[in-house]
């Protein structure tokens, strides 16, 4: 991995791209017939998530890059949700792992924006 961009260095972003291909494993295994609706919808939300990270980091400034780290959280929560979703209809059976890590990484991304608040003032 190349440290050409600030955001190659965030731990958050890291464990975020973690998230992000835990998913894509596993609603792989998910119904066909849900590629077009909750398979779809959790992997644009696990991708969101660094996405935003990467695209707040590279913005000209702290307040920039803070919008887009509330986007990241809401997208986890949304991942959060959805995760329930598919226990709850029977597709993932242990989620426990995976809202780990969801908690994981909001408690980072609130760490980091509260960082980013106190250099701001």
């Amino acid at each position: 991995m190349s440290d050409k961009r600030a955001h190659h260095k965030l731990v958050v972003w890291q464990k975020s791209l973690d998230l992000a291909q835990t998913v894509y494993l596993v609603t792989k295994k998910f119904p066909k017939e849900e590629i077009y609706a909750l398979t779809n919808q959790m992997r644009r939300a696990a991708v969101s998530v660094p996405s935003n990270i990467a695209e707040g980091a590279a913005r000209a400034s702290n307040k920039e890059f803070l919008h887009y780290l509330s986007i990241s959280r809401g997208s986890l929560s949304e991942l959060e949700t959805q995760i329930m979703v598919a226990k709850r209809v029977g597709y993932i059976s242990d989620i426990e792992i995976i809202l780990n890590e969801i908690e994981s990484i909001f408690s980072l991304l609130g760490g980091l924006m509260k960082s980013i608040k106190e250099k701001s003032t």
